[in-house]
């Protein structure tokens, strides 16, 4: 075979591999609502499977999903939506009975097993509300402006602090 068709198909493999590595999961509370933010790359033009469990008692409960079929007890509370490089589950009625951990898991369509996942362990008490993690996650740009120009401000004595 050419090296160069083989260092081209190796690289094409390598990409479709990466294509749904998950970089983040991360829970709060929105109201009495789960949100499970699944972050993700996205290097691939192929679909990306996706699975939300629960593990609770050494038992693991599928949530939403495409490679598990999701139970039936959670259907009614899940909503799930799907953006480029982010996968959002979100369980209404949180209570205690749904803690334990949870896990996001992506995979290719239509390739090998290539799974990646991201666990995260969730008790009600610990959770913070979500808007304080969208200012420090999404927003930070903005943050990083605003003290930069404070210090430029102060510097030609426009403020003092």
């Amino acid at each position: 075979m050419n090296p160069t068709i083989s260092i081209t198909l190796l690289i094409a493999v390598l990409q479709v591999s990466q294509g749904q590595k998950v970089t983040s999961l991360t829970a709060c509370m929105v109201d009495q609502s789960l949100r499970l933010d699944c972050r993700h790359e996205n290097n691939t033009n192929l679909p990306i499977q996706h699975e939300f469990s629960l593990t609770r008692e050494k038992k693991k409960h599928v949530l939403s999903g495409t490679l598990g079929v999701p139970e039936h007890t959670y259907r009614s509370r899940i909503n799930f939506s799907s953006k480029p490089h982010i996968k959002v589950l979100t369980l209404a009625n949180f209570t205690t009975k749904d803690e334990g951990i949870y896990t996001c898991e992506l995979r290719v369509s239509g390739q090998t097993p290539g799974v990646s996942n991201q666990n995260v362990s969730v008790l009600r008490d610990k959770l913070v509300k979500c808007e304080g993690i969208n200012l420090l996650a999404q927003n930070t740009s903005w943050l990083l402006l605003l003290l930069l120009s404070l210090s430029l401000l102060q510097a030609t004595d426009f403020i003092s602090l």
